[in-house]
């Protein structure tokens, strides 16, 4: 047991346990994080990977929901413009759906519930003649052309945590909640190192419960606490297949059955096709896509493109399970995206917050929340800081992301600009950091594949938390799209002796 008494204990390391670690810490508390595995290792490395507003919603009148999302969008770019950046969506009228005026009303509303100051209005395309149309079917004539923003979500959730630790909170991975009870005016919480089976007792004055899916199991481990079923647990399947089409639009497509899929470029080489909504009663950490929903992605996006996309196509495919509240929402789709916390404290007993869903685009509105909850129930430090605030990296100008590729090639000329943009992309200013006095290709070390380099997994091993190959090459980055077995073998071999190395 230790002898230090925190102020919050944060159970997940998703982007909402990540979120609230950032803001408490930044206002003065001690944090305590612990996460089972990796960071944006559940949910939040699952998405679609999208800042927005969530335009269907609109339908199911979630208009608060929605302006607090589109309000977001622009104060998250301006805090990480080098992972999070606009995109232009094309809506395809399909004349056997939504009519056409309700689709212009739609937007309309889109554009100017948020505030929209600095990303594009919508507008009206003839697909016909529009560049845009061109990977469609002819029978698509009429689109709409609107705004919403990309983010790399493990990147986003691994920049909280991050800061976080900048600003004094203590950051645990591989750390699981075994039992948790409340002892006078404090949290006694149990946790297990899941490397190496070792156990501590870390006390604090408060506990957030963020696990996102897993909320329910930490609710079961808390001392005399009934099995809960507060989270309704759906399942979201994206697949990846090599570029469909050459410029940088995203489409967004109607189904008959009310739902609506995304067609994103990725990753410079790829297209990313989701996302499904099914009901998920199984184990978070086993989920993964089926063929009846590799069956659905491939025929909805085969019903708008000209070339059908098939199943042999698919490179990569990703799941993840949605903790959304239970609202008693009949289809999956209309459960609600809204977040929810609850706090309890007993009298003269330390108080326990949870959180329930919410998404990306909320995360730290939703800590904001969570921070007038802890302030009420332990007392107030600090004031709300984060809307004009940058994450790591992320210290330059929304609109100065090519000039910034530009120094970085200027300082390191050896760097292909396709190698510097991705660097950019992914550590923003940080890379100056990552890179050191390198004066050369040689000097960036062992290469593992196309532009992983052993410099980069130094980096990631000692500032990011990195340990495993999966973490590097899934989460930290998406280099696992382009890397092969022999590839990866040598990068296991190197991560190996670099952990046997730092154990001596």
């Amino acid at each position: 047991m230790t002898d230090q008494i925190y102020d919050l204990f944060t159970v997940g390391g998703g982007v909402n346990g990540c979120g609230i670690a950032r803001d408490a810490a930044g206002r003065g508390y001690s944090v305590y994080l612990a996460e089972m595995d990796d960071l944006a290792s559940g949910t939040s490395s699952a998405a679609t990977k999208l800042i927005h507003g969530g335009l269907r919603y609109l339908e199911h009148y979630k208009f608060r929901l929605v302006r607090e999302a589109l309000e977001e969008r622009e104060v998250l770019w301006a805090m990480a413009p080098h992972i999070i950046w606009p995109l232009r969506f094309v809506l395809p009228h399909h004349k056997d759906l939504r009519p056409g005026w309700l689709l212009r009303i739609g937007l309309l509303l889109y554009d100017y519930l948020g505030g929209r100051k600095k990303l594009p209005p919508t507008k009206t395309l003839n697909l016909k003649q529009d560049p845009a149309g061109a990977p469609l079917r002819t029978n698509y004539g009429l689109g709409f052309e609107y705004s919403d923003c990309w983010v790399d979500d493990a990147r986003l959730v691994l920049l909280n945590a991050k800061d976080a630790a900048n600003k004094g909170a203590s950051i645990n991975l591989h750390t699981k909640v075994v039992a948790a009870r409340r002892e006078n005016e404090n949290w006694a919480i149990d946790v297990q190192n899941t490397d190496t089976g070792e156990t501590s007792t870390i006390r604090a004055r408060m506990l957030v419960n963020a696990a996102g899916p897993w909320v329910d199991k930490v609710l079961s481990c808390i001392d005399e606490r009934a099995p809960a079923q507060n989270v309704r647990l759906v399942k979201g399947s994206h697949i990846v297949v090599n570029k469909l089409y050459d410029h940088d639009l995203c489409y967004i497509f109607q189904n008959a059955d009310d739902r609506i899929i995304f067609a994103i470029p990725y990753e410079r080489d790829f297209t990313l096709i989701g996302t499904t909504d099914l009901d998920y009663s199984g184990d978070p950490s086993d989920v993964s896509i089926s063929s009846q929903e590799l069956d659905y992605l491939c025929e909805i996006s085969s019903e708008y493109f000209k070339k059908p996309v098939t199943r042999n196509q698919v490179v990569w495919a990703y799941s993840g399970v949605r903790p959304l509240f239970d609202d008693g929402a009949s289809e999956a789709q209309e459960a609600t995206r809204d977040y929810v916390l609850t706090l309890e404290q007993p009298e003269s007993s330390p108080p326990l917050l949870n959180v329930f869903g919410g998404k990306l685009t909320t995360y730290r509105r939703l800590a904001e929340e969570a921070l007038e909850h802890i302030s009420d129930a332990i007392g107030r430090k600090g004031v709300p800081w984060t809307a004009g605030s940058t994450l790591p990296g992320g210290d330059f100008g929304i609109d100065e992301f090519e000039s910034e590729v530009s120094r970085l090639s200027s300082d390191y000329p050896f760097l292909a600009r396709r190698q510097a943009r991705r660097l950019l992309r992914l550590y923003g200013s940080c890379v100056w950091k990552l890179l050191g006095d390198a004066k050369s290709v040689a000097d960036l070390g062992e290469n593992f594949g196309p532009e992983l380099t052993a410099c980069e997994v130094d980096y990631l091993v000692a500032e990011e938390w990195a340990q495993s190959s999966s973490d590097i090459l899934w989460r930290r980055t998406k280099n696992g799209l382009r890397m092969d077995e022999r590839d990866l073998r040598s990068l296991e071999k190197y991560l190996e002796n670099k952990n046997k190395g730092s154990e001596k």
